[in-house]
Formats: structure tokens, C-alpha cells, sequence
């Protein structure tokens, strides 16, 4: 990667800027990217951690363009290092993440039963039962109550644990380890993770003989047959293990946002029918990740946006400001419900799109529904800016979210 890049017309190429690890308060936008989208379609950073500049795409097209391109890779991140968010970065063999066709495919085929849009239609009565168990509780004991806490954490890791295929008497467990990684505490996040990595081994292992239609039973079938390595299946399983993380903190703005905002409140009692309407554009508006996920490398040169990206640098995009792109989203930093169409990137695009997105989406919608008509009164029991939110870690969202109704 040189400094000596141009433009396609021969002009100097963006000034590198330096992407620090910012804490953004709440639901606000990140201002460095705000800078970052008006200075151009294409940028170049630096972010805390690794080594060189790479290219940020902040433009809807953009985005779509690289992400739907196979000459950007993300194989090649597993064998070299590039600026990045993370001081820790070591994937296994198996993440989806970083892998690259035509493994992506045979990888993700061996799980993707399990996270098609029919499969989170069968599993909903499912997860409408795990959800009311956990709301009957609540109001049971009556308010004021942290919805985080009782509702929002621990409702995605069952239902995960139910497509998972992980027994009762290892959910407690289960769910300690996707806590501990989620936390922010590298060294514990780590321990942790070896944890889980080495229970899921095992539990790979004893499903090799199972007929269920559970995650780690088709693991188990697809190892036995040699469809995908052990170890493969360990990285291809834990991020899906631990993906009801991403559910609780999109959910947890989700509802700081509509208890924030009385006209959306208001909507969504009065138009229960348009509910859908509602969470799919709070889906495009929620800023739910600190800077940007894991980049990719260009793996010949390419043309983006009048700029020739060269082979071997590394590129990032930003589904936030895709999802903010005037150009797509008329008045993007209103939440407009009426919005038509929306197409927006929040499960991201091309070959990478969230292997979950049904199931994530089928969850916002429950508890979205749920707690709304369960607890008609529901309101934050502390001033909107009391609530605390989490801080140093990838995913945004309220650590706790203290309500009364």
C-alpha cells in the first residue's frame, strides 16, 4: 500500500484522518463519521489498533458496490495485519466473517436451515412463550424493573439457545461465557471465549449421530460427513452462539428511543398495525456499533466512486452512514416511519449479510409487541439522560434501561 495513490482524474487523494474509539452518548451519531460522510464518498483512516490507512465508503452505492463485489475479500485479513478497532483479533478457522467463496458458501450452507425466513416463522409461538415466561415474571414482581436485565439480555439468548440446540442443563453456562465475551474485558472476553469454543467441540462431536434440525446437530451431521472441519464448525458456531447480543442492544435503543419520543409512542399504541413500519425504520436509524466492522481487502484494483482502490489495501464500509445517505433516505435523521421504500443495510449486504436476519428481526418485533401491550403504562423510571449506556466495547446500546408503568 502506497502513499502515492490518485484519483482516476489525477487529483491528490483524501487526507488520511484518524478514527479514535470514541464513547458516543446514547443514541447520538458518531461525529467523526458525520465528519467523514461530508467530506466525500470515499475517505481514508486510521483506526486505534493495526497497522497502515485503509479506505472507508460512507455512500449507499458504495457500500453496496464493494459489499456485493468479490474483488474485496476478507480471507486475506486472517494472514496480515490492517488498521482496526480491535487490539485482540484472532479468528478461527469457520467464521463467516472471514471467509471467502466459494468456503463461504459450503459453510453457511451447513447451518442455513436453521436461519431462513420460514424457520423464524415455526420458531415464533416458541419465542413468544420464552418471552412471556420473562415478562409474567416482570410483572409479577411489579415495577420498577431494569428491562435489560429481565427481559432484553436474556430473551435472545434463549431463543438462540433453542435454534442452537443447547440443552437446559447448559444454558446457564452458555449464557455466562456470551455475558463474559460481551462485557468489553479483553482478558475475560478471551478466557471465556475459549470456553465456549471448547464446549462447543464437544457438543459438535455428540451430535454426529442426531437426526435434530438444531444448529449443532447439523454441525454434527455436516462433520461426520466431511462437509466442514471440526474446527471449522467451532468458528462457524460461536458467533452464531453469541449473536443475541447484537438483538438485546439494537432492542435496548429501540425502546430508549420510543420512550423518548412521545409521537412514536403514541403511534405505535394507537396503529398496532404499523408497527412493523416503525421498528424496520428505527432498524435503519439505530446506530448500533461503534465505528465499523471488519474491513476488506481488494484483491486486484478496482474503481469506487472515481478512485482507483489498488490491490492488497483494505477497505471499510459504513452500513451507519449508508443508512444516512441523503441521497437514499430523504431527511435521513428523522425517524420516518411512513418511509417508502426503505431499503436500508442495517443486517448488512452481499455475501456477509447477517446470517440471523430473520431471527433478529422476528425478536424486535416480539418484544417490540409485547412489552407495549402487556405494560400499557410502560415509561423510563429515570430521566432520559440518567440511563446508563455501555461504553468501550463494538456494540451500542443502554447497559440497563430502569421503566415503570
Amino acid at each position: 500500500m502506497t502513499e502515492e495513490t490518485t484519483t482516476l482524474t489525477g487529483q491528490a487523494p483524501p487526507t488520511v484522518r484518524n478514527w479514535p474509539a470514541l464513547d458516543v452518548p446514547g443514541t447520538d451519531f458518531d461525529p467523526v463519521l458525520d465528519l467523514l460522510m461530508s467530506e466525500g464518498p470515499l475517505a481514508r483512516i486510521t483506526l486505534p489498533h493495526g497497522e497502515g490507512w485503509a479506505w472507508l465508503a460512507t455512500r449507499y452505492q458504495d457500500v453496496r458496490q464493494i459489499t456485493d463485489d468479490p474483488r474485496f475479500g476478507r480471507a486475506e485479513l486472517t494472514r496480515r495485519q490492517t488498521t482496526r478497532t480491535t487490539r485482540h483479533f484472532g479468528p478461527r478457522p469457520g467464521s463467516l466473517a472471514f471467509t471467502d467463496q466459494p468456503d463461504h458458501d459450503r459453510l453457511r450452507e451447513a447451518v442455513a436451515d436453521a436461519f431462513t425466513t420460514d424457520a423464524a416463522k415455526r420458531l415464533r409461538p416458541r419465542a413468544q412463550e420464552l418471552l412471556d415466561e420473562l415478562v409474567d415474571d416482570v410483572v409479577g414482581q411489579g415495577p420498577p424493573a431494569d428491562l435489560v436485565e429481565r427481559v432484553l439480555e436474556p430473551f435472545p439468548v434463549a431463543v438462540v439457545g433453542e435454534v442452537m440446540g443447547v440443552g437446559a442443563a447448559d444454558r446457564p453456562r452458555v449464557r455466562s461465557w456470551t455475558r463474559e465475551i460481551a462485557a468489553g474485558d479483553a482478558e475475560a472476553a478471551e478466557r471465556a471465549r475459549g470456553e465456549l469454543c471448547g464446549w462447543i467441540s464437544e457438543t459438535v462431536r455428540a451430535r454426529a449421530g442426531s437426526d435434530g434440525d438444531d444448529v449443532y446437530a447439523m454441525l454434527g451431521r455436516a462433520v461426520a460427513r466431511g462437509e466442514v472441519g471440526e474446527e471449522e464448525a467451532v468458528g462457524l458456531a460461536g458467533p452464531l452462539q453469541t449473536g443475541g447480543e447484537a438483538v438485546t442492544h439494537n432492542c435496548g435503543q429501540m425502546l430508549y428511543l420510543l420512550l423518548t419520543r412521545r409521537d412514536l409512542l403514541r403511534r405505535m399504541r394507537e396503529a398496532p398495525e404499523e408497527r412493523g413500519r416503525v421498528v424496520d425504520e428505527l432498524l435503519r436509524y439505530v446506530p448500533h456499533r461503534s465505528s465499523v466492522g471488519p474491513a476488506r481487502i481488494a484483491l486486484e484494483d478496482v474503481e469506487v466512486a472515481g478512485h482507483r482502490i489498488r490491490a492488497g489495501e483494505p477497505v471499510y464500509v459504513s452500513y451507519l452512514a449508508a443508512n444516512r445517505d441523503p441521497s437514499v433516505f430523504p431527511d435521513p435523521l428523522r425517524i420516518d416511519p411512513d418511509r417508502e421504500p426503505n431499503a436500508h443495510l442495517a443486517f448488512g449486504n452481499g455475501t456477509h449479510h447477517c446470517t440471523g436476519a430473520a431471527l433478529a428481526r422476528m425478536q424486535a418485533e416480539l418484544l417490540v409487541d409485547t412489552l407495549l401491550d402487556r405494560l400499557p403504562g410502560l415509561r423510563l423510571a429515570v430521566p432520559a439522560e440518567d440511563v446508563p449506556w455501555r461504553t468501550r466495547t463494538t456494540l451500542r446500546g443502554p447497559r440497563s434501561l430502569p421503566c415503570t408503568w
